[in-house]
């Protein structure tokens, strides 16, 4: 009889290798499947920054031409109907708004030398 109680044992032993294995692969489904269900809340938050209207087109600015030297007028905030020179990358045209992150620092202007 101890010997039969020691097989049963055994068969045991040998089964819960394969049942642990099995729940871990099942566990693992069932987590992914809870976290899907849960609806995720985004938000996207923007700094303040201030609208700017280009007055005027000053020229081309940086070792290759890259940027642009305008004037433009602030329209809202601390500095509004302020006119200030600023620099900024890619196509823009008189009347085009830029948004400003910050409105005390002004760019400095476009020197004589190098341009021909």
């Amino acid at each position: 009889m101890a010997e039969q109680t020691e097989k049963k044992e055994f068969a045991k032993q040998a089964q819960k290798p394969e049942q642990k294995a099995r729940e871990a692969q099942q566990k693992p489904v069932e987590k992914r499947a809870e976290k899907r269900e849960e609806p995720v809340a985004k938000s996207v938050t923007f700094s303040g920054a201030t609208p700017a209207r280009v007055e005027e087109i000053m020229g081309r600015t940086g070792m290759r031409g890259e940027a642009v030297q305008v004037r433009v007028k602030i329209l809202e905030g601390r500095d509004a109907n302020k006119i200030i020179r600023r620099n900024c990358k890619g196509p823009v045209r008189i009347g085009d708004m830029l948004m400003l992150r910050e409105t005390e620092i002004e760019a400095r202007p476009l020197s004589g030398a190098g341009r021909r």
